[in-house]
Formats: structure tokens, sequence, C-alpha cells
């Protein structure tokens, strides 16, 4: 029974393709392809970009898909691709290389599709195994009511209190990549990646998120690798089934087998050892999200606006007034952020980027009002600040301030705001205990 079984198996392990079947393919190959080709408008920018082979340019590359479009991903993208894949498929089926080894083609399409898919999910596992891509919230984040913060920014900050759990979801991302690099195992990366990335698709949707588009893009490359052994899956598991293994073996000889083995180890190589070795290296020194620069010496903090003047007149505190400031924070890097009742519009840039400059990281300030984000510069010798807002809403706000630091926890600014008004503020430094700094086994003493 089981020589029968196996002879069965064997006759039927390559079945013919109908003219149907072959024209499907044919739209279906262009597509996938066209789609794994970085034909960006950002390639040239993504290669010949500053840092080369720092974490941040690998993961340009590793982010780089179709894109026709200046901004941020659209589905737009996408329609062009179906209509290039759907002319050439009617421009192949007229062609004298319409009968092809359909069989061979499919092996090269998928083989294409899981590295292209797996080298997508390593560039944002290793952001997340080393707890990059969400990061801790800053002090003013922390000094931020979270009315102030839109869905998106709330999702992240809620990510980013939680460091192991989100190495965790890195670590799975690495995993299924990892998995994708092998023949006998690419179908098990790909069903995780279907139902991790589908909760990061819905996540997006949900949270209004700007990932939505690449998430579809990498479950679209994860569905068709998972595609290939799914009906065999599920005869052998849900029907309980005798299920027709698959019976293409690609041949490779010679020089064949060293080309393939050779790109196979620049890919391990490139995407998993030296990205991961250079995320690390990131995360101790340089994490994207937050500036590098580091800020005034010694002024971490945050401070209570006990004085303000504005042209010589005392504003009393009011927490409606549009002008007088109600705290100031000085983060550890050059960012200082002002709250008061003056209204922000919201940045709601929150698709994945890894700026090199300081002034394109913004992590800070995207999705969150109730404060103004400021870059500074310091000069020691003048003791003076020149402030720069860092919401691109604002970002001709300009201005400079005299500092005065009477005492270690007192600091006096004076000068004139972006409205060429005098402004004279005294901010007194507070003692605050971060219970989330803490955890949840330790006493806070207050």
């Amino acid at each position: 029974m089981l020589t029968i079984m196996t002879q069965t198996f064997n006759n039927n392990a390559q079945q013919a393709w109908s003219q149907k079947q072959k024209g499907l393919f044919r739209f279906i190959f262009l597509f996938f392809i066209l789609q794994a080709l970085p034909l960006s408008i950002d390639l040239f920018k993504a290669l010949f970009g500053p840092n080369w082979l720092s974490y941040g340019y690998i993961f340009n590359l590793t982010r780089l898909s179709p894109k026709f479009i200046p901004g941020a991903d659209s589905f737009i993208n996408w329609i062009i691709v179906l209509v290039l894949a759907l002319i050439g498929s009617f421009v192949w089926a007229g062609s004298r290389y319409k009968e092809q080894d359909y069989d061979k083609l499919y092996y090269w399409l998928r083989t294409v599709v899981r590295y292209r898919l797996a080298i997508g999910i390593i560039g944002y596992g290793f952001l997340k195994f080393f707890p990059l891509q969400a990061p801790f919230p800053s002090i003013s984040n922390l000094n931020t009511a979270y009315g102030d913060f839109n869905d998106w920014k709330i999702f992240s900050l809620s990510l980013g209190i939680v460091p192991g759990y989100e190495a965790f979801l890195g670590g799975v991302e690495i995993l299924a990549g990892l998995l994708l690099l092998f023949r006998k195992t690419a179908t098990f990366g790909a069903l995780l990646i279907l139902v991790f990335t589908g909760n990061v698709f819905i996540s997006n949707l949900a949270y209004e998120g700007g990932e939505y588009v690449y998430s579809f893009y990498l479950i679209s490359f994860a569905t068709l690798v998972f595609w290939f052994d799914a009906q065999r899956v599920f005869n052998l598991i849900s029907l309980d089934r005798p299920t027709q293994p698959n019976a293409y073996q690609p041949i490779f000889v010679g020089t064949q087998q060293t080309l393939r083995i050779g790109l196979k180890a620049v890919v391990i190589f490139f995407f998993i050892f030296l990205y991961g070795f250079k995320t690390y290296s990131g995360y101790r020194h340089d994490p994207y999200q937050f500036p590098k620069t580091a800020g005034l010496k010694h002024a971490a903090g945050i401070y209570n606006v006990s004085e303000f003047r504005i042209n010589n007149k005392v504003r009393p505190y009011s927490a409606t007034d549009p002008v007088r400031w109600r705290d100031v924070v000085f983060e550890k890097w050059a960012t200082l952020s002002i709250r008061s009742n003056r209204p922000v519009l919201i940045d709601s840039a929150n698709y994945e980027q890894i700026s090199q400059k300081d002034e394109d990281r913004d992590y800070e300030l995207v999705g969150s009002a109730g404060r103004h984000y400021y870059s500074y510069k310091v000069d020691t010798m003048s003791q003076t600040l020149l402030l720069t807002n860092k919401n691109p809403h604002y970002r001709n706000e300009h201005f400079s301030l005299n500092y005065i630091r009477p005492d270690s926890t007192t600091i006096i600014l004076n000068g004139l705001d972006q409205n060429r008004d005098s402004i004279y503020v005294v901010l007194n430094k507070i003692d605050k205990k971060y219970p989330i700094n803490l955890g949840r086994r330790k006493v806070l003493k207050l």
C-alpha cells in the first residue's frame, strides 16, 4: 500500500500547468519581482547617504520598496506596480518566451520573495531586540498630559516602558527571518510573520500608525511564501489526508553551488551579524530616536516657572494664559520643552525613519501636544541658548536667551522670544520622582 501511494505521489509530483494557470502566474511573477526590487525614488539617497554601514544605513536598505511618489508609503505605488505587471504579463504571453519551465520559475520567485521578506523583517527585528524603535519616554513625555498624545504615540510609549517585551517581539521577528533563509523552514517563518505582522498591520490601523502600508507589503510576501505549502498543510493537519510532498528539487552544480552558498553567506553576514552588531552599538552609544548632542550640563530635569515677566511686566501663574510658561524641561540631550496654554499643531509623521542629523530626530515631539519642543545650541562663553522650534509647523521660530545659574537648582533666562518681546524667566528645579523608573517592587518615598 505504501509503495502504491509513493508511486502515485511521484507520478503526480509535477502536474501540467494549464494556460489559465500560466497566465495568472506570469502576472503574479512580475508583480512580486517588481515589488521585491528597490524601485524607489529614495534609492540613491539610501545607497549614498552619510555614515555608510551604520545601522541606520543598513536599515534604510532593508526598508526600500517600490516608491514612485515622494513622501510616506502609499498604496498608489502598489497600483503602479500592478499596472506594470499587468502590461508585462500581456507582453510575455505574446512573446516566444511564454513557454517556460514554470515549476522552476515558481521556485526562483519564492526564493527571491523569501529572501526579500527575511531582510525586511530582520531590519525591524533588531530595532526592537535592542529597544530602539520605541525607547523609554523622555522627561518631557513623562510630564505631558495623557490626553495630549495621539493614539499612535500612546501605543509607542506603552511599548517603550516595557523594553523586555519589546526585545521579545524583536526576537520573534529575527527568528522568523532566519527561518525564511532556508527552504525547509521557510513555510514556518512565513506563517510566523502572517500572525505577527498581521497584528502589526491591525495595530497600525487601530492606532493610526504610519507603517500600515509597509506591514501589508510584508504580509503579501509572507502569503506567497506560505501559499506554496498551504494546501499540503491543510490536507495533512486539518483533513488528516495523505499529502503530496514537494517533488521539485533545484539542481546546482559546480560554480552554481559555490555562488549560491556565497550569496547566502553574504546575506547572513551583512544583515544578521554586521547589522546586529551595529544595532547593538547604536543602542549603547547613539539611540536614533533622540538627539545625540549633549544638553546644558547638569540641567536635565523639570523646572517650575516661579517668575515670568514679559516686556518687564509680571505675568502671574495662570493655567489658561497662552503666553506665560507653566513649566520647562531640559533633557539630557540638547532639547528644551515648554508647557503653556499656547496651541500646538501636532506633527503626525509617524512612519519609521532613522535620521543622522539631530534636527531630523523628532520622536520626542511627534504625536504630542501640550508642549513646544526646541533644539538649542549652548554658547558657554556668552552663556547664551540659541533655540529653534523642532516642530515642522514652526520651523521659522528662533530666539535667543541668556542664562544664569545662581545655584544648582535655579536657572534664570532672559532675552527675546519668537515675537521679539523681552522675557525674564526664573526656573526652579523640581525634585520629582517617577514611579515608572523605580519599578513595581521598589518603595517610593514622598
